[in-house]
C-alpha cells in the first residue's frame, strides 16, 4: 500500500466534500445555537444552562452522524454507479488504497466539522456566561468523532455492495441498534428463554456498542462523572478495532466485485 496514493485520494475526498457546501452546516448550527440561548430563558426556569449544554452537544452529534451516513454511503457507491471506479482502478491504485483513502478523507472532514462546531459552541457558552466543564466536554466531543469514524466505516461497507438508498437505511439502522445494543442484551437477560438470550448476546457481539462512545450526559456534569481513564482507553481501542474490522470486510467485498 502506498501512503502517497492514499493521501491523494483522501485529499480529493476532503476537498470534494468541503466544496459540496458541507460547511453551511456550521452556519446553521451557529444560528440555531444562538436562537436557543435567546429562547431558553423564556421557556425554562433556572435550568437553561444545562439545557443549552445538552442541546449543543446533541446538535454536534446529530450533524456529525448525518454527514457520516449520507456522505459516507456515497463515497464508493457513486463511483460504482457512475462507472468512474473503472478509471480509478485502471490506474496504479489498489482497491485497498481506494477504500482507505475514501475513509480517511471523510474522517478528516468530520474532524474539521466537529472542531468548528465545538469552537462555536464554546464561544456561545462563554458569551452568555454559561459555566461549562471544558475538559469533560472536549473528551465527549472527541468520542463523538470516534463514533463518526466508525459510522463512516459502516457506511462505506454497505456502500460497496448496495444502492445508495439501501446503504443509507442500513447504516441508520446500525446506528440506532448500536445505541440500543446494551438494552437488547438486558432484555434477553430478563427473559427466561435461552434461545432469546443467545440471540441477544449474538447481536451484541455483532453490532457496534455505540453507547460506549456516548459521554454527552456525563460530560455536562464534569470530569468526575466520566469513566476512569483505563475504561476510556478501552472504549477508544474498541472503536479503532471495530473500525478496522469493518474496513477490512469492505475491502474484501470490494476486491471481489467485478465491474
Amino acid at each position: 500500500m502506498s501512503l502517497a496514493r492514499v493521501g491523494v485520494i483522501a485529499r480529493n475526498v476532503f476537498l470534494e466534500v468541503i466544496r459540496d457546501r458541507i460547511l453551511y452546516l456550521v452556519a446553521l448550527f451557529a444560528l440555531l445555537l444562538v436562537a436557543a440561548t435567546l429562547l431558553l430563558p423564556e421557556v425554562s426556569a433556572g435550568a437553561q444552562d444545562k439545557i443549552t449544554l445538552d442541546l449543543g452537544l446533541a446538535a454536534i452529534h446529530l450533524l456529525s452522524v448525518v454527514v457520516a451516513v449520507f456522505v459516507g454511503t456515497g463515497l464508493v457507491n457513486k463511483e460504482i454507479e457512475k462507472k468512474t471506479v473503472l478509471v480509478l482502478i485502471a490506474k496504479p491504485v489498489s482497491r485497498l488504497e481506494f477504500v482507505i483513502g475514501k475513509h480517511l478523507g471523510l474522517v478528516g472532514v468530520l474532524a474539521v466539522l466537529i472542531g468548528l462546531l465545538t469552537v462555536i459552541f464554546l464561544a456561545v457558552l462563554s458569551l452568555n456566561r454559561i459555566d461549562y466543564p471544558l475538559g469533560s466536554l472536549l473528551i465527549s466531543v472527541a468520542f463523538m468523532a470516534l463514533e463518526g469514524m466508525l459510522l463512516t466505516a459502516v457506511a462505506i461497507l454497505f456502500g460497496v455492495f448496495t444502492s445508495s438508498l439501501l446503504a443509507t437505511l442500513l447504516t441508520f439502522a446500525i446506528y440506532l441498534m448500536g445505541h440500543l445494543s446494551q438494552d437488547i442484551v438486558a432484555l434477553g437477560q430478563l427473559s427466561e428463554n435461552p434461545s432469546l438470550q443467545r440471540l441477544t448476546d449474538g447481536l451484541y457481539l455483532v453490532l457496534p456498542d455505540l453507547e460506549r462512545l456516548n459521554l454527552r450526559n456525563e460530560a455536562i456534569y464534569g470530569m468526575e462523572l466520566l469513566p476512569p481513564l483505563p475504561e476510556l482507553l478501552g472504549h477508544l481501542l474498541y472503536a479503532l478495532v471495530y473500525t478496522l474490522l469493518l474496513l477490512a470486510i469492505a475491502i474484501a467485498i470490494f476486491s471481489r466485485r467485478q465491474f
